[in-house]
């Protein structure tokens, strides 16, 4: 933009999306944002001097985004048009490829977007691990939640999805779990996240693991499988501890469910994560963590 007339004194930005003004941006550069993609992204520029003011705008430019392909991959198949669901989903799977786990990732179910589509897709591959939902399954802003009797069923097994005997892991974020007689995911006897009275039962390639009585019912619960005699467990931020628990065969008859006996009691629970990978160590763990966290809180909804 240039002016005629006596010099001015100072000039003022406001660049604007869409014409509306964008937040604090009110410098001479401003670095686009996952929001602008596909948006008209202008900068009006006011010049004032003592005689007065004018204000021109610049050209319009619609910026394209440099989005991760399987992070697109999945926006596309689970039809995410939200601006900030779509910047979490990029964001977490730059994250994990950049900590190096994303390769161990085998199945990713991120419950974004709040309608049965969406909540239905696996985040590392769309095209396969495909939910499929009962009746009775709750879609919402933080997830999912059965009603006691619903499940989401992955049409995966243990034998098939990548796991083997001694490397297994996955996780899951809960909202809220009721009081007793839970279970957020997995099959019973052979991979789970069960809750019980009033303690926790994490199994993983074992018929029954002992108690843990985690800090709070809410929040990323982990576990990982590295080796025939013990497995990992990860209560959100804390350090991962060493549960004995020896192995045993996969379980080759039976799917991995999602909310399934969620719950017998109470009020039902709000799943907002969930994830199956090979074996992951206490590092990949706690890295797992930050990734997941980090996505939860651009969502609005971390614990």
């Amino acid at each position: 933009c240039t002016w005629t007339g006596t010099p001015t004194i100072t000039y003022a930005y406001q660049w604007k999306r869409n014409g509306s003004n964008i937040g604090s941006a009110t410098n001479s550069t401003y670095v686009l944002v996952l929001a602008d993609v596909s948006q008209s992204i202008t900068c009006q520029v006011t010049a004032t001097n003592g005689s007065g003011s004018a204000s021109a705008t610049s050209n319009t430019i619609t910026p394209i985004a440099a989005v991760d392909p399987d992070a697109q991959a999945f926006i596309t198949a689970a039809v995410i048009t939200n601006a900030t669901q779509q910047e979490a989903i990029n964001t977490l799977v730059v994250d994990l490829k950049a900590y190096s786990i994303w390769s161990k990732m085998l199945v990713i179910y991120p419950f974004v977007g709040g309608t049965s589509l969406s909540n239905s897709k696996n985040l590392k591959d769309p095209s396969i691990g495909t939910l499929t939902y009962s009746v009775g399954v709750t879609h919402g802003s933080l997830g999912i939640k059965g009603n006691g009797t619903s499940y989401a069923d992955t049409g995966l097994k243990s034998t098939t999805i990548g796991f083997t005997q001694n490397s297994a892991a996955s996780g899951v974020y809960m909202q809220s779990w009721a009081t007793n007689q839970t279970m957020a995911y997995g099959h019973f006897g052979n991979l789970t996240m069960y809750k019980g009275l009033p303690a926790l039962y994490p199994m993983i390639n074992n018929a029954l693991a002992p108690t843990i009585t985690p800090s709070s019912f809410t929040g990323l619960f982990q576990m990982s499988r590295n080796g025939s005699a013990n497995f990992l467990f990860k209560d959100k931020a804390a350090s991962a501890s060493t549960v004995t628990a020896g192995s045993s065969a996969l379980n080759s008859s039976l799917n991995l469910y999602v909310c399934f006996a969620n719950n017998y009691n109470g009020v039902p629970d709000w799943i907002s994560f969930n994830y199956y990978a090979t074996g992951l160590d206490a590092t990949e763990l706690t890295n797992m963590y930050t990734a997941v966290q980090a996505f939860q809180t651009t969502l609005g909804r971390q614990l």
